[in-house]
């Protein structure tokens, strides 16, 4: 037989959603996340193409990429820039929808 024990001053009752994510529901941080995703993946893909293809022209200079060669190293800053700008958008989209809640409850009262 297994014993129970009680705890005093917990109750069964849970809430429908921890406050965090009522939160971050409220700010709406999944869709500022999937269009900051977006917009970074466009930048990087814009620019490694530019890069790449030389667009703009050869680039003057001459350097040595180690083991990837040219293509591999601006791969991967082309990766680094999509982070950062999807970062930067979602932040910027959040800080927005945050300043136009406080408005609104702002207002109410």
């Amino acid at each position: 037989m297994s014993r129970r024990i009680e705890r005093f001053g917990v109750t069964e009752k849970r809430p429908e959603r921890p406050p965090l994510v009522a939160f971050l529901a409220a700010l709406e941080v999944r869709r500022h996340a999937i269009i900051g995703a977006i917009v970074g993946i466009v930048v990087a893909v814009a620019a490694y193409l530019f890069r790449v293809l030389e667009l703009w022209g050869p680039f003057d200079g001459t350097r040595a990429y180690p083991v990837l060669g040219p293509e591999g190293w601006f791969l991967l800053l082309a990766f680094v820039l999509a982070v950062a700008c999807g970062t930067l958008v979602t932040v910027a989209l959040t800080v927005r929808s945050a300043i136009a809640r406080s408005r609104e409850i702002a207002d109410e009262r």
